[in-house]
């Protein structure tokens, strides 16, 4: 693999820079209720030495009746600089399932004009099969000072989505399973209605990564796009239950080179439940 140290590195490449005093490694875990896995109880029982604990729930906006949705950009600083995470540093983000949730805490980076961050490729799992060396106490933070621009073209609302949905001026790429696109599942979240948003497209997150947990390489992403219906020639939106899996996407993009690309943050745990917003099924 080709290490990109603003999409994606390797375990190697980690191992190499882990002791470099500009880096700064985050575990991001966080699972679907259905996972039964608890990131902050394992990140205390072992994580990659130096790793800080980023906490998708909390370093949101609170005020949202939304989960997880992105955090004013006050509290995004804030909180990386308690974290000593600042201007200068390069970043790696990574998760206890290979690449899941630490997608999302770089497009979360990307979203408030911090470019230096990665996605550590098997994340984890790929870290510990190899041997490689954990701790589990947390690291000494000093302050760092964090200067942020917020990139809005990154980022879709409810009114956008339902334009774009209307006009089909965009691909909107939904990462659900396919059961969970077409309906015939019942969504994990309690009172939304099945189906996805009329004219999006299934690109199943699971389909653009190996089964180790890596991201597979751009030629075969490009596939897997093209294999699912993917209209890349338009610009694209991505969703998926509740603005997770919709980062994977946006990372395949980012590693294909497709630069115009945005996120919908409230995705289907909001879209499911307005009955003024048209559902598809099948």
């Amino acid at each position: 693999m080709a290490d990109d140290p603003k999409i994606l590195v390797s375990t190697q490449w980690l191992a190499d820079h882990l002791k470099n005093p500009d880096l700064r490694v985050l575990d991001t875990s966080w699972y679907l209720p259905d996972m039964n896995r608890d990131g902050k109880a394992e990140y205390d029982r072992g994580h990659i030495p130096g790793a800080r604990f980023f906490d998708i729930d909390e370093i949101s906006d609170t005020r949202s009746s939304l989960p997880h949705m992105a955090p004013p950009v006050e509290k995004f600083m804030s909180r990386m600089r308690a974290m000593g995470v600042g201007d200068g540093h390069q970043v790696v983000v990574y998760d206890g399932a290979g690449i899941f949730s630490a997608a999302r805490v770089w497009w979360l980076f990307q979203l408030m004009g911090k470019t230096d961050v990665a996605v550590l490729d098997g994340g984890y799992p790929k870290w510990i099969a190899e041997g490689r060396p954990t701790e589990d106490l947390p690291p000494v933070l000093k302050e760092r000072h964090m200067t942020v621009q917020r990139q809005a073209h990154l980022v879709r609302d409810v009114t956008q989505v339902a334009a774009a949905s209307k006009l089909g001026d965009h691909a909107i790429l939904d990462a659900r399973g396919p059961a969970r696109f077409k309906g015939t599942e019942p969504e994990p979240r309690e009172g939304l209605r099945a189906g996805h948003i009329p004219g999006s497209t299934n690109v199943y997150y699971k389909t653009l990564l190996n089964e180790d947990g890596t991201m597979k390489p751009a030629a075969a992403l490009k596939e897997a796009f093209d294999a699912a219906g993917a209209d890349l020639s338009k610009p694209v939106i991505t969703t998926c239950g509740s603005g997770v899996t919709a980062a994977i996407l946006m990372l395949a993009l980012a590693r294909i080179g497709h630069k115009n690309a945005s996120l919908y943050d409230g995705s289907w745990t909001e879209w499911g439940q307005f009955d003024q917003l048209t559902v598809e099924t099948g």
